[in-house]
């Protein structure tokens, strides 16, 4: 009795491949074409009443000039970065998901985010400084985080794990040191400073809201140009040496780029939880383990939680006063334990 063996067909795995290809291209067309219609949703949101055909008239000039000061110095920035820092956050959480192959990793376990927030404190207490000291000293405060935790990568041969424990403990000491100025401060001066912490998108002018576009820009390319080395990187460090990687530089250099995407966010915005923590985990559920998708599906994904975290925080208070980080949290954690969840199953 023979038995038969059919290979399958090299015409046939192209073409399922493709088909695949295609469908998962098809769904960030969809995602992509979600976040603009919520764009355009919110920008008719508010306590100044805008229909979508008075926004159409401001966008070409004739909408009148109460209408254009909402429009375009208030509600267009603020949906702007709420998509470019929910870009943002993402990518830096992707990034360090994938470097330190720790699904926990995010910009707030590396103590990032509590960096930033104690330099913000700090600014605001002690130096009684105004908006653009504030943002200053956040960004440092935040920079000295990741300088710390390469620091210690370096010189001590961390592994990801370590790190991961690094950034812990530093969190923690930002977090006890943000209140010990708190607790020195006037009823003002922490009145601003827990303000600050919430998290906020509306704080940011065009100018703030470029230069974070193009340091997203550029950590978007980077990403997609290692997405080969974030792929090997994925199959264990010594398969990624095998393959020609050269993992302590390609982290060392991924860990910079998420560094400086996440202060500059936070220091803008404020600390803003859960959107880089939980987009990645959502594009891989979609998409896989191909950072080729992987980058441009936690791009759209993240942009579009913060819009809609910001947008319902709009709907839920017509002034706007709900801090977007609130919001975040709230719709984060309950997202994270049900992926968690499936995850297992």
């Amino acid at each position: 009795m023979t038995c038969r063996v059919e290979k399958a067909r090299p015409g046939a795995v192209t073409s399922a491949f493709l088909h695949r290809f295609k469908a998962k291209m098809t769904l960030l067309a969809v995602l992509t074409g979600i976040a603009l219609t919520l764009a355009v949703y919110a920008v008719t949101q508010g306590a100044y009443d805008l229909s979508p055909l008075r926004v159409l008239k401001v966008l070409t000039g004739g909408g009148g000039e109460a209408a254009d000061v909402v429009v375009w110095n208030i509600r267009l920035p603020r949906i702007a970065a709420a998509l470019m820092t929910g870009w943002g956050l993402s990518l830096a959480g992707l990034s360090i998901q994938s470097l330190l192959k720790n699904p926990l990793g995010s910009p707030s376990t590396l103590g990032i985010s509590q960096g930033a927030a104690f330099g913000a404190a700090l600014a605001i207490v002690v130096f009684g400084a105004k908006v653009f000291s504030v943002t200053v000293f956040a960004f440092a405060g935040a920079m000295g985080a990741t300088v710390v935790i390469l620091l210690l990568a370096r010189l001590k041969s961390l592994s990801p794990e370590a790190i991961i424990l690094a950034g812990v403990a530093l969190s923690s000491l930002f977090g006890s040191a943000t209140i010990l100025v708190q607790y020195v401060a006037t009823e003002t001066q922490l009145a601003v400073v827990v303000f600050w912490t919430f998290g906020d998108v509306a704080r940011s002018g065009w100018k703030e809201i470029g230069l974070m576009s193009a340091a997203v820009v550029l950590a978007s390319l980077y990403l997609a140009a290692r997405r080969w080395d974030l792929n090997a990187l994925d199959s264990g460090e010594e398969t990624a040496k095998g393959l020609g990687v050269h993992v302590e530089r390609v982290r060392l250099q991924g860990m910079v780029v998420a560094s400086l995407v996440s202060a500059l966010a936070t220091a803008f915005h404020g600390v803003i939880a859960f959107v880089g923590l939980i987009a990645p985990h959502m594009a891989r559920r979609l998409v896989g383990a191909d950072h080729g998708l992987l980058v441009p599906f936690s791009a759209v994904l993240g942009g579009l939680l913060l819009l809609a975290a910001d947008t319902l925080g709009r709907v839920l208070v017509g002034s706007g006063a709900l801090p977007v980080g609130v919001v975040t949290s709230f719709m984060g954690a309950p997202m994270f334990l049900y992926l968690l969840v499936r995850g297992y199953r």
